[in-house]
């Protein structure tokens, strides 16, 4: 072999010998250590809550709504905006000329009437008298026995009449069915009104703020685990540094479909012995559905992570000391560098921690919840054509 063969196949060697030299030390400076390229969290033991949340509206327990049975022009409303009544108070009156009128006519209808019957009394007396002498016939005695029968049911039917139109004239004076206090005044002075099918609305009236409720609309995921009697949190926009409290009183069997979503509302009481909590407010609410002591609280970031090398998703997970209670989730923990899967069984959530009930893992372990290096994108470019 030449001399200059033998030199080039040296250089070519330790060229080969250099670059796998420096792939091997530039893998190493690439590759993070594991401490450095995986975020870990350590599993501690406190209290846990979990809520059902949803939003509602404020509205007073008894919600009353006054109308009218007469139609007629407003003349004058003794009762505005925010007004405390009481029951039987005058809030309204309609112009009453019209039905003022029709009483007077009912009464002179009646007055007619009965001056008819005395007539017909007198007619069927006088008929009687002469039948007894034999001076008219059974026919006639008859006749005039109808008569007077039929006075009396003209004198019957003028004072149902006047009955009728004196209740009218009194419904043009609207009070009060509750004591509350008035939430809105849909009408003023001059308005004319029309009860026709449809009562119209006149007033409002809450009968009692100190006692409101709340009603929300949950889905059907989050009704399963609402119950009667279940404690409430909820706030509102108009105090947000505040938290208010209530209790679930009726979870309604009537569902609401919109856009293949079933909802059910849902009744909450609440206490607002300030009245600072007013009718159409925006409530936020939680309800607390469940409540650990003492639990053993994993992150929810370790239970949705899953790392990206194919060996630590081919790694066995460990499931000793699994029990049956609880969904199966799993965690990885560090072994050896490496993510290593750990089978658990998780209770309840809040979101952000959830109870580990079972799994071969404990207070003080780290489990992971993010891996910090990036994925390794695939290349893009166009491949090479083979022929």
């Amino acid at each position: 072999m030449k001399p200059r063969s033998s030199r080039a196949i040296v250089a070519l060697v330790l060229l080969i010998v250099a670059a796998g030299a420096g792939y091997y030390f530039w893998l190493r400076m690439e590759t993070p250590n594991p401490a450095e390229r995986y975020r870990t969290a350590t599993l501690v033991r406190g209290d846990l809550t979990q809520m059902a949340s949803a939003n509602g509206t404020l509205n007073p327990v008894m919600l009353v709504t006054v109308g009218t049975q007469v139609s007629g022009t407003v003349k004058k409303w003794y009762a505005d905006f925010n007004d405390h009544v009481k029951q039987g108070q005058i809030l309204l009156e309609l112009d009453p000329a019209l039905y003022q009128a029709q009483v007077r006519q009912s009464e002179a209808g009646l007055a007619s009437a009965q001056s008819q019957l005395k007539l017909a009394q007198a007619n069927d007396e006088r008929a009687r008298a002469l039948f007894k002498q034999q001076y008219v016939t059974r026919q006639d005695l008859d006749t005039s026995d109808q008569a007077a029968a039929a006075a009396r049911a003209q004198v019957a039917l003028a004072r149902a009449q006047l009955d009728h139109d004196r209740i009218n004239l009194a419904y043009t004076v609207i009070r009060s069915p509750v004591s509350g206090v008035v939430v809105s005044r849909q009408v003023d002075v001059g308005q004319t009104v029309a009860a026709s099918f449809q009562t119209p609305t006149l007033f409002t009236i809450a009968q009692d703020l100190s006692k409101m409720q709340i009603d929300s609309s949950y889905a059907e995921a989050d009704v399963g685990s609402i119950r009667v009697g279940q404690p409430v949190v909820f706030r509102v926009d108009a105090y947000p540094d505040r938290s208010f409290k209530g209790v679930v009183r009726q979870v309604r069997l009537n569902p609401t479909t919109q856009q293949n979503v079933v909802t059910y509302d849902v009744v909450v009481t609440v206490d607002n012995p300030d009245l600072i909590l007013m009718p159409g407010m925006t409530a936020y609410v939680n309800i607390i559905v469940a409540t650990r002591q003492n639990a053993l609280l994993v992150p929810n970031a370790a239970l949705r992570f899953r790392p990206t090398e194919a060996a630590a998703q081919r790694a066995a997970g460990d499931g000793s000391g699994l029990g049956k209670a609880g969904v199966a989730g799993t965690v990885y923990v560090l072994d050896q560098g490496k993510p290593k899967a750990v089978g658990v069984r998780i209770g309840i959530t809040d979101n952000r921690n959830t109870e580990l009930l079972a799994g071969n893992i404990k207070a003080g372990d780290a489990v992971i919840v993010e891996d910090r290096q990036p994925p390794v994108k695939a290349p893009s470019g166009p491949g090479m054509r083979l022929f």
